[in-house]
């Protein structure tokens, strides 16, 4: 019987065995962690019954996800909840952008920028599916939806700063902007539109909808169907080298290229070895979690009812505050995220304390504390919200690695959005999930295509070893 080792219990790591154990491979993960889940973790964090989702917690991409829709998921627990607004953008002196599922009623709520609206986002949310099998797989393969794939690849290309261009309002300015800002990489470059239609096209399809329990119900139901399909999990296993794992067919790594690199050694191929150690890994993530009584008192009522909150004022200024990080600066005014899981999902809150998620964009490697300014931009759109903090915890860029050492120097994206690492990660190569070691594959967020709780890497990855078997075979 055919048998695999996959290192790692993370969402891409989870994907793997599942795939593989779905087309009868014999699976053992091992997980250093004491829990599964990598990024997709839930803890009480401050006071007891209070659900924080420890990184990823809003999940456009994983309800969008062709390999997650293509699993019974809801039969092992996964339930997708929906807050009455998806995302809302405050600003200053206006009122705040406003995103819903509705491509109709964000047109509407946008004014003078709804048609236009309209016109970019209809014909990417109506073949969405289709853009989805295409976008969520290595670039080297050939296109079964070319004509989606070139209509969104001829907007995706181009700088978001010239895409916000076509719009007059600050709110559909700043909702693409903020949305756009999830890459992680300054908004005046090539590429950097990919992210934001992707997943505002994917919020128009599916929603930005969180995990009933937390999203470590995510990667609860994948571990389900995996035991279901006769695979293992071993927690606290921690690997330190290829050498001590049992001679298998396959091995699946969920590890940054710098966790390859360490686990095997001199058995890499010089040309893949020099490829891992030129990786470049982005900006960092500053968590904070706090629980507050009665949530957070925003001014604008949209900001109260919207599951997600981007704090980042205009386009420009996220445009600035994205430039000045890559630059090695932190700046005083950071693009800051806020979830309010508890509005789709109350079971996360205890009473009237409600669990509030966030987290700041700061430089990588970041040693500060990015406490006072996350609290600073919250009341800079929600004064007096100090008054209503009960307890708070919060973890550092430097401290990201410790709660996984895949996010390198705090980056929670597993690598930098350049427009080549883009397009060639974590190498260029025809199959980018080999690692040169016969029967060793790497699957992580470093893998095509890249960060977000979706499972894509882990599949994309499983399948490739299992086209290598059938060569093989």
């Amino acid at each position: 019987m055919t048998d695999a080792v996959v290192v790692g219990a993370g969402p891409n790591g989870l994907a793997a065995a599942v795939t593989l154990a779905l087309h009868k491979v014999a699976v053992t993960v091992y997980e250093a962690d004491d829990t599964i889940g990598g990024g997709a973790r839930t803890t009480e964090r401050t006071i007891p019954g209070l659900l924080h989702d420890d990184c990823s917690a809003v999940h456009p991409m994983g309800a969008a996800s062709p390999f997650f829709r293509s699993l019974d998921l809801a039969t092992y627990g996964l339930e997708w909840c929906r807050p009455e607004i998806d995302l809302a953008h405050p600003l200053d002196n206006a009122v705040a952008g406003v995103f819903t599922r509705s491509i109709t009623e964000t047109a509407d709520r946008l004014g003078p920028d709804g048609p236009s609206w309209r016109r970019l986002f209809t014909p990417l949310t109506e073949r969405f599916d289709e853009l989805a099998d295409e976008v969520l797989r290595p670039i080297a393969h050939l296109p079964q939806h070319p004509i989606t794939l070139a209509r969104f690849g001829s907007g995706a290309l181009t700088p978001a700063a010239m895409t916000a261009r076509r719009w007059r309002t600050q709110q559909a300015r700043a909702l693409f902007g903020g949305v756009a800002a999830h890459a992680y990489y300054p908004l005046t470059r090539p590429t950097t539109s990919a992210v934001g239609l992707l997943m505002l096209a994917a919020g128009h399809r599916y929603g930005w909808p969180v995990a009933r329990g937390g999203s470590r119900s995510i990667t609860d139901a994948l571990a389900a169907i995996l035991r279901a399909h006769g695979g293992r999990i071993e927690t606290g296993r921690r690997v330190r080298w290829l050498g001590e794992l049992p001679r298998t067919d396959v091995t699946m790594l969920d590890l940054s290229p710098a966790g390859v690199i360490e686990l095997a050694g001199n058995r890499l191929p010089p040309r893949v070895a020099r490829a891992y150690r030129r990786y470049r890994y982005g900006p960092a993530a500053f968590k904070l979690d706090l629980a507050v009584e009665g949530g957070i008192p925003w001014r604008d009522d949209a900001c109260r009812r919207a599951g997600t909150v981007h704090l980042g004022g205009t386009f420009g200024e996220i445009a600035t505050t994205e430039r000045d990080l890559h630059r090695g600066r932190m700046p005083e005014r950071p693009f800051v995220l806020i979830g309010q899981q508890y509005l789709a999902d109350p079971s996360r809150s205890a009473g009237s304390v409600h669990p509030v998620w966030a987290y700041a964009h700061v430089p990588h490697g970041y040693t500060g504390d990015a406490t006072e300014a996350i609290l600073r931009q919250i009341e800079r759109f929600a004064p007096r919200t100090r008054e209503r903090i009960v307890d708070s915890f919060s973890r550092s860029a430097v401290e990201m690695p410790a709660y996984n050492p895949n996010y390198v120097g705090g980056d929670i994206a597993s690598g930098a959005n350049d427009p080549l690492q883009i397009l060639f990660r974590p190498r260029i190569a025809l199959d980018p999930y080999t690692t040169g070691i016969p029967g060793v594959y790497i699957c992580s967020a470093s893998t095509p295509p890249g960060g977000g709780v979706h499972g894509m890497g882990g599949y994309n990855a499983a399948r490739a070893a299992l086209r290598r078997l059938e060569r093989t075979g």
